[in-house]
């Protein structure tokens, strides 16, 4: 089901908590709003549905995908760039990484390692800061 995109800082600098397969309800709902959202967004975390768990959603070409507890492993390629955000206005600094490894769960909850970079990779630690409740 598609939900109401926050524009609540205080909420959204909060840290989320790791899910559980009792969370799958809000992995679909995710996907959904992240759908609903394409034509202006690439990637969204749970907790900008207000719902504090560690679930992030990314669109890369006609595929959307879920990370669930998503950790970074390795990082490699330091860049400065500035990103912008659906659930806050403008843009904000930030250092990203071109390449990045994650241990994850996919949204049938089976363990995943990926290995990403460019685009993709820049999404994903967009959205695993929103899980950490770093504001970018």
């Amino acid at each position: 089901m598609v939900k109401k995109v926050i524009h609540d800082p205080l909420f959204l600098a909060q840290k989320s908590v790791d899910a559980t397969e009792a969370d799958k309800q809000i992995v679909t709902d995710l996907l959904d709003t992240l759908r609903d959202n394409l034509d202006r967004c690439v990637g969204m975390a749970a907790n900008m549905i207000r719902v504090k768990k560690n679930i992030i959603v990314v669109a890369t070409g006609p595929f959307q995908f879920a990370m669930i507890n998503p950790v970074i492993t390795k990082k490699n390629g330091a860049y400065q760039t500035e990103e912008g955000c659906l659930s806050l206005m403008g843009v904000r600094p930030c250092t990203r990484y071109r390449e990045i490894e994650v241990d994850y769960l996919d949204e049938n909850f089976k363990k995943k390692h990926g290995k990403y970079s460019g685009n993709v990779a820049q999404i994903i630690q967009h959205e695993i800061d929103h899980c950490h409740g770093i504001v970018i």
